[in-house]
Parts: structure tokens; C-alpha cells; sequence
């Protein structure tokens, strides 16, 4: 006789909700929801803000906690004051993990009167002068009510808590990590061409635990960044593709070599220079081609700083000017830098290991590299990758022939204007990617421009082959075909 039982909102979610299509991130009411969510918990819980906490959920106000057990409105009121707002050095603080949303909405006779949220949440301890230390992670549930127009919190069940070893979805990665002696993970997800989701595993040097926002060197996940640049120059009419470079900067070592004149920037971007990757791993160290510009692919960072001296020199700004109007600020890149100028937080910085599990020395640099040594995070790059598979803010005809095959590598695989291109994959996508690999650092960085899916993946270890794999098998979209092309 269930229909003559009266279940609440969130135990009817529970019973039904999965059997149900929530509703599609686009929406208004996803949208809005999503709004109330951040701005309640950031004011009532995070700010400790009572009076708007007071004003924001209903009389009848019901929470249910896995571990502290249930409390009415009046309950719920002085325990958040008592143990969240009590001006403690340690202040808990609650994020959201916004990939992790879903909402379904309530009706009565066709009139929307509230609506179900669920998602999974992250807890913090904050103390002034030092990072927020996470401390646990679990799924939520809430109803929404519409009084007199304004959104209250009706129910909300709080559950499923687990300690961060245990949470997220790279479950086991911890132990993984330790068997390897790679200190810390980093994986960002991109999902219907937004930022959905940043999780941080492991340690900063074998004994921190490493933050969300633990700044990593990304080694050539430099080049698409100084890429872009050079396209969002080419867009607003400042460089073209195809000029010859040599009216701005001619190497010294390539002075009385003619093929100079042929560099451009489109052969560069896509490593057509013709030059080594390094010229120190010449046994001359001087810079000098190794075949006919144009002519065939060969990875190369001189090239690209072949490209910044001649950028620089005609425009008359530094790269780190250029990217940061260009690149860093639309891209919403706020934590992201070419050196290790004032602003590094050397605290937050994870330090790179060899295979044996031993650190290297932390070299530090004080200009600009082109083709290396960014130092970013998760999050920065993640919102980089979206906004890339966004549009970039390039042109459409721009945008076309940043994606478009300019080299040959192998059977369906091609490099473009700074980045590699994989194609023919089951699904009919492709992906755009690059890599990074230094002593103790390895990065990925792709994405799949016709679904709108992506991942960065961070790694500050050598032995990293087995945690790639996991990864690709376990996790990434489209995984094990990327790892049978590896």
C-alpha cells in the first residue's frame, strides 16, 4: 500500500530518482539550482553569515547526517554556530564538486514547487597562514522548496562520508602512488566543455599531503599555451602564419645558414623547423638544421623559442606579457606563471622524484621558457582545456586551422598548430593532445573536440607507465584505445 504512505521529497529521491532523467546542465533551473547551492553553503557555511542562513531555510527544516544523526531546524541553527561558526582557529569549510550535480525537479497538478539536488561535497579545515586541509568527502541530497518566490532549503541529507584516501573517483590511487614512488596525482575532467571536476592525490614530497591547488611544473604543457598566443596574435591581424621569420630575429648560429629564411610560424608550431629539440644535445651546441624546413616532423623546443625571440622582437613585449593579455587572464588561468617570480608559492609546489623514489634538486629559473618549465595547477589548466575546446575566442576559420592536419606522423595521427591530433577513433571523435616529460615530471593534457570531453592528468615521478595505465583503462573516455596507441 504504498500510495497511502506519506514519503518526504528526498526519500521519495532516493527510491525514484535514478529511474528518472535529471535535468540537462543547460537548463534554467539546473542552472539556478546550482547558483542557490553556491551561494547558501558559501554564506551560511563558509562565511558563517546567520542571519542569511536564518533566512534561507524553511520552519520545518529536517537534516540528516550518517554520523551525527538527525537534527530539526532549531538543532541544525545553534550546532552550526556551536561547532562550524564558533570562531575557532580551524574553520570548516564545505566546496562542491560541480560535475558531480544533478537536480529533478518537483511538481504539483504541472506547477514547479521545488526541486532535488544531488552531488557530492568536500570538507575542509581552514587555518589563517596555511593551506586548507581536506578531510573528508560525501554525497548529499536536498529539496528545495519555493516560498513566495525565493528558494529555501527544506531537507538535506548529508551521507556516504569517507576520509579523502577513500573518496573521489580515483579510488585506490593512494596505495598505487606509494607501490611506484610517484608522490602525487592530479587529474582535472572537462565534461560538455566545462571544467567539472579537479582531484589531487598523494603527497607534495613523500610526507605533505598535497592541496587541490598544488602548483606542479608541467614541462612542454608550456607549448599550447605559447601557441595560443601566437594564434590569438595571428587573429587580431599582429602576425601572420606564414611570414617569414627572419625579418625579426635570426639566430646568430643561423646566420650564414639560407634555409633560415624559410622559418615561420606555422612550421614551427606544428615542429617543422627542422631543428633538434635542444642544441646542448649537439655535440657542437650550437643550433644548426637537421633537414629542410618544411620538409618532415621533428619535435622541437628551440623552435619555439626561435618563435618567442621573434615575436618579442617585433612586437616589442615579453612573452609573459603577450600570454598573460592573450591567454592566463581570458582563460581564467589566475594560479599559473614562466618562472619563479614573487607570487610562487613555494609551499604549494610539488617536487619531482625519480624512479627509485628519490627527489631531485628543485631547480629554480627566472625567465621565460617558450617550450618548458610552466608552473600551473590543476584547475588553471583545466579551465585552459575548456576554454579551448570553447572556441579559444579564435575566429572560426582560425579555429579550423588550429585543428586541421599540417604533418603526418604515422597511420591517424598528425600534428597540427600546437597540438598532436589523434583520429579514427570508434566513436568517431578525435583528440587533440600533448605531453610534458622532465626529470620527475609527466603530464598529459587531452581532449575530444566532438564530445566535449577532456582530462589533465599530473604526475611529479618517473615511474609513472602502470599509473597511466590504470588511468586509461579504468577512467579516461576512450582510455583503452588511447593506450593501445601509445
Amino acid at each position: 500500500m504504498l500510495n497511502k504512505i506519506f514519503l518526504s521529497p528526498i526519500i521519495l529521491c532516493l527510491l525514484v530518482c535514478n529511474a528518472n532523467a535529471q535535468l540537462d546542465t543547460n537548463t534554467d533551473l539546473f542552472i539556478e539550482l546550482k547558483k542557490q547551492d553556491s551561494i547558501f553553503f558559501e554564506r551560511s557555511f563558509n562565511l558563517c553569515d546567520m542571519d542569511y542562513l536564518a533566512q534561507h531555510i524553511t520552519q520545518d527544516l529536517k537534516f540528516y547526517h550518517d554520523r551525527s544523526g538527525f537534527q530539526d531546524r532549531d538543532a541544525f541553527f545553534e550546532n552550526t554556530k556551536k561547532y562550524i561558526c564558533s570562531g575557532a582557529a580551524q574553520k570548516p569549510i564545505r566546496k562542491v564538486d560541480p560535475g558531480s550535480l544533478e537536480v529533478f525537479p518537483l511538481y504539483n497538478q504541472g506547477v514547479l514547487y521545488g526541486a532535488i539536488q544531488k552531488g557530492v561535497h568536500h570538507f575542509f579545515l581552514r587555518e589563517k597562514d596555511k593551506e586548507d586541509l581536506w578531510t573528508s568527502t560525501a554525497k548529499f541530497t536536498s529539496v528545495w522548496i519555493l516560498e513566495n518566490e525565493n528558494w529555501m532549503v527544506s531537507e538535506v541529507l548529508s551521507y556516504d562520508h569517507q576520509d579523502p584516501e577513500q573518496g573521489g573517483a580515483l579510488k585506490g590511487f593512494e596505495k598505487l602512488l606509494k607501490e611506484h614512488q610517484v608522490p602525487a596525482l592530479g587529474m582535472a575532467t572537462i565534461a560538455d566543455g566545462m571544467l567539472t571536476k579537479v582531484e589531487v592525490y598523494g603527497t607534495l614530497d613523500g610526507e605533505r599531503k598535497a592541496p587541490y591547488n598544488t602548483i606542479f611544473k608541467v614541462a612542454s604543457l608550456t607549448k599550447p599555451i605559447v601557441a595560443l598566443t601566437a594564434l590569438k596574435l595571428v587573429d587580431a591581424g599582429l602576425l601572420s602564419l606564414d611570414e617569414a621569420l627572419y625579418r625579426h630575429w635570426i639566430d646568430p648560429d643561423l646566420k650564414n645558414d639560407k634555409r633560415h629564411k624559410r622559418l615561420t610560424p606555422r612550421l614551427i608550431l606544428s615542429h617543422q623547423s627542422g631543428f633538434p629539440n635542444w642544441r646542448y644535445l649537439n655535440e657542437s651546441q650550437a643550433l644548426s638544421f637537421e633537414f629542410e624546413p618544411g620538409t618532415k616532423f621533428q619535435y622541437s623546443g628551440e623552435g619555439f623559442e626561435y618563435l618567442r625571440q621573434a615575436i618579442e622582437n617585433k612586437l616589442g613585449k615579453s612573452l609573459e606579457e603577450l600570454a598573460d593579455s592573450l591567454v592566463l587572464k581570458p582563460a581564467k588561468m589566475h594560479d599559473t606563471r614562466f618562472w619563479w617570480d614573487e607570487e610562487m608559492n613555494e609551499k604549494r609546489y610539488a617536487l619531482n622524484f625519480d624512479k627509485e623514489g628519490k627527489p631531485f634538486e628543485t631547480n629554480k629559473y627566472y625567465e621565460a621558457n617558450a617550450a618548458a618549465n610552466l608552473l600551473t595547477t590543476l584547475e588553471d589548466y583545466g579551465n585552459f582545456m575548456a576554454y579551448v575546446l570553447n572556441g579559444a575566442g579564435l575566429s572560426n576559420d582560425l579555429f579550423e586551422e588550429m585543428t586541421a592536419n599540417q604533418v603526418k606522423l604515422k597511420e591517424d595521427d598528425y600534428f597540427t598548430l600546437g597540438w598532436e591530433k589523434l583520429t579514427n577513433f570508434s566513436t568517431g571523435d578525435y583528440a587533440l593532445l600533448h605531453t610534458g616529460k622532465d626529470p620527475g615530471v609527466s603530464t598529459l593534457a587531452i581532449m575530444y573536440p566532438k564530445s566535449r570531453k577532456g582530462f589533465v592528468i599530473f604526475l611529479n615521478g618517473d615511474n609513472v607507465d602502470k599509473i597511466y595505465e590504470k588511468l586509461a583503462l579504468d577512467y579516461l573516455y576512450l582510455g583503452s584505445e588511447l593506450w593501445d596507441r601509445r
